[in-house]
């Protein structure tokens, strides 16, 4: 369970009894229909001769027993005015623990060439200290894992520090990707936002550092891009 689910679940959980007229009738927790939105990046990365409008956000609707997840990530360059790149997981979450969701579904994305649809599998939620995990097995002739960790850090209670780290590992080769096998991509990124409407709308500023290892670096090259690309990024993050 991210954090923008826990807080709809807890404005739910606050809200339905003050909303339920006296003498209706009582629905089940487990049977309540949820829903939201949440935009947890929706950014200009900048660095020189570059604009990227990068968005990472997810969509949900169910109960606590099962959920139907909508996520969607994507760069797109606005000076060559193409995406580099863009992906679509249409997934169903369901509670394996209190903190944490099992996950399974299909990734759709557009990289180099057609599209491709892969299988996803995965385990989403909330570690100890808060910190929020992802972990993706995508299933295909040309597999890879991913793994995602971010923390929020609270400066005051507006003001938020957010680290972020992402590792994607290539279980093969992938020319597709310009992935070697287990040569890692990794972004490392600090974001501080600031609630302007409660934690409905925090606009923020920070800093994104993706890099390549290995064969995989070497491809990139290759392909004649970069192995390492430091961005200065400006956005907000929206939750409804």
């Amino acid at each position: 369970m991210g954090e923008a689910v826990k807080r709809v679940l807890i404005c739910a959980g606050v809200l339905s009894p003050a909303l339920t007229p006296a003498g209706a009738f009582a629905v089940e927790p487990h049977a309540m229909v949820l829903w939201g939105v949440s935009a947890e990046q929706a950014e200009i990365r900048l660095k020189d001769g570059t604009e990227i409008l990068a968005w990472d956000f997810d969509a949900f609707v169910g109960t606590d027993e099962v959920k139907f997840v909508l996520r969607s990530e994507a760069e797109y360059d606005l000076r060559e005015d193409a995406f580099e790149s863009l992906e679509n997981q249409f997934r169903i979450a369901v509670p394996v623990t209190p903190f944490f969701d099992a996950v399974a579904g299909v990734r759709v994305e557009t990289p180099e060439g057609n599209d491709r649809v892969d299988g996803v599998i995965g385990l989403h939620g909330l570690a100890q200290q808060w910190f929020e995990v992802d972990l993706d097995l995508f299933v295909s002739d040309d597999p890879s894992v991913r793994f995602e960790i971010e923390y929020e850090g609270l400066i005051t209670n507006r003001l938020i520090l957010t680290p972020s780290l992402e590792i994607e590992l290539p279980l093969s080769d992938d020319a597709s990707r310009d992935f070697g096998a287990f040569a890692p991509t990794v972004e490392v990124g600090a974001r501080l936002s600031y609630d302007l409407i409660d934690r409905l709308v925090s606009p923020y500023v920070g800093v994104h550092y993706e890099f390549a290892l290995g064969e995989t670096a070497d491809r990139i090259r290759a392909s004649g891009g970069n192995r390492d690309d430091l961005f200065f990024v400006a956005g907000a993050r929206i939750l409804f």
